[in-house]
């Protein structure tokens, strides 16, 4: 929004060289707001603009745009060998990595030869860690005390070695191997007499991440306890890192992006949509609709096994899309509901029967309602049609018609509901992401299933009068 509204006087800035009113210019803006600037601008003149920003600022902004590492290795590719090494050296570990890890190995490698000593021990360090860890996404970058200090003494610590700290809302404590044994808010030290030892503040009770932790577990992890930064710990108890929620925002976007490309019936992307190449896309999207597809040619099977019964009652065939759309949309309705709740650590695998209890109220509720109103439309056609074109658009046996019609879809909509609910724990107990018993996966199963209880019904209800 920023940077749509300063582009005119931006844009000039640049046409007439004016790079010293530029600088100034970024100089008072939020990095994000300058990296937006920058997404927006020819590559050429991103490059410019790079530049001629102080350094600690190009720094900031380049971990900005790692929301497009293709634009950052353009930027990359343009810039003047000191500048990648400062913008490098300069830049959060966390962020750093991020960026390594979506280069190709040759290139990450290159790079980090450009980093001092020290940067370059800290990279190879975090990337060292599983791919997808939570070590992959801790920077080193924190304030640890010893419990046997004052608040004096941890506050002039502060001073002296806490600008280049992550966050400083959490101070945490070790003892004298690095093992983390606290965590304490910084507003505690504000409000202590400065003669005060840590050892006083400290009530042991604190919670950390591991090294091996999956990402997706720390998301749960911040969002139980309501934190904004979580220490990480190695296997001995050692502190190693910090996790900050602005990282942790990332993955809950990317866990998100994933579980709504696959609740479409297809592979997750694994990378931005105008990015990814047009086969990989295809074979990303091929697949699933491959099974789909031959999951519905069971549909016309079951639809071969009632020939004759469509044959002698063509009405039933007008209801089919009714029928089968109505289990569908309240399979993907309930399959929704339950991935969600065990993506929120809302329901687990022991809770399968509780859900299945509501599941089989709840289907029933919403297909006797779906049932009334599709009996009362047979009904009002049937009689609309004899009062105003002296016969029934159903036929004489309408009464029939609308009988088979509500139960069906009582009976359809209840399964749906059933089995929408169901497969996530099955895949979940089979190891498997539930996320992948999507909506058309749900729909396809209920299309099939669908038809078998409605034309069940119809020969129970119909024989003798129209079968």
């Amino acid at each position: 929004m920023v940077g749509r509204i300063l582009q005119p006087e931006i844009q000039s800035l640049i046409n007439a060289r004016n790079f010293t009113a530029l600088r100034e210019l970024f100089s008072e803006m939020p990095p994000a707001d300058v990296a937006e600037i920058i997404l927006d601008l020819p590559e050429d003149e991103q490059v410019i603009i790079f530049r001629i920003l102080p350094h600690a600022l190009a720094a900031d902004v380049f971990e900005y745009l790692g929301v497009d590492v293709e634009a950052q290795q353009k930027l990359l590719r343009g810039m003047a060998h000191e500048q990648v090494v400062s913008i490098l050296n300069e830049m959060s570990p966390d962020d750093r990595t991020a960026l390594l890890e979506e280069l190709p190995s040759a290139a990450a490698r290159q790079l980090i030869r450009l980093l001092t000593p020290e940067e370059r021990r800290v990279a190879q360090a975090l990337l060292g860690y599983p791919e997808g860890s939570v070590g992959r996404l801790m920077t080193p970058d924190l304030v640890a005390a010893d419990a046997s200090w004052t608040v004096k003494e941890v506050l002039d610590y502060i001073r002296e070695h806490g600008q280049d700290s992550e966050t400083l809302n959490v101070i945490y404590v070790v003892d004298d191997r690095g093992k983390l044994i606290d965590d304490i808010r910084i507003r505690e030290f504000l409000l202590k007499p400065l003669a005060a030892k840590v050892s006083d503040l400290m009530d042991e009770n604190f919670i950390a991440l591991n090294v091996t932790d999956s990402q997706e577990e720390a998301v749960n992890v911040f969002r139980k306890y309501d934190r904004t930064a979580l220490p990480v710990v190695d296997s001995t108890g050692v502190l190693v890192g910090v996790v900050t929620i602005d990282d942790m925002l990332d993955v809950a976007e990317e866990e998100a992006t994933e579980d709504i490309q696959k609740f479409g019936g297809m592979e997750a992307l694994d990378e931005p949509y105008m990015r990814i190449p047009l086969w990989r896309m295809v074979r990303k999207r091929a697949g699933w609709l491959v099974i789909l597809f031959l999951g519905e040619m069971l549909t016309a099977t079951a639809m071969a096994n009632y020939q004759d019964e469509i044959a002698k009652a063509v009405v039933l065939a007008l209801f089919l899309p009714l029928i089968i759309s109505s289990g569908g949309n309240s399979g993907s309705q309930a399959s929704t509901l339950i991935i969600r709740a065990m993506a929120l650590g809302e329901v687990t695998l022991r809770d399968w029967w509780r859900v299945a209890s509501r599941e089989l109220q709840t289907g029933l509720s919403l297909g006797l309602i779906l049932g009334v109103i599709g009996a009362v439309r047979v009904a009002v056609w049937s009689i609309l049609g004899e009062q105003y074109f002296h016969r029934s658009l159903y036929g004489p046996h309408w009464p029939l018609v609308a009988m088979t019609v509500g139960a069906a879809l009582v009976g359809v909509v209840l399964w749906g509901s059933l089995a929408g609910s169901m497969l996530p724990f099955l895949l979940r107990r089979l190891g498997a992401d539930p996320a992948t018993s999507s909506a058309p996966f749900v729909a396809t199963l209920v299309d099939v299933t669908g038809l078998i209880i409605y034309f069940s019904i119809a020969l129970l209800i119909m024989r003798g009068a129209m079968l």
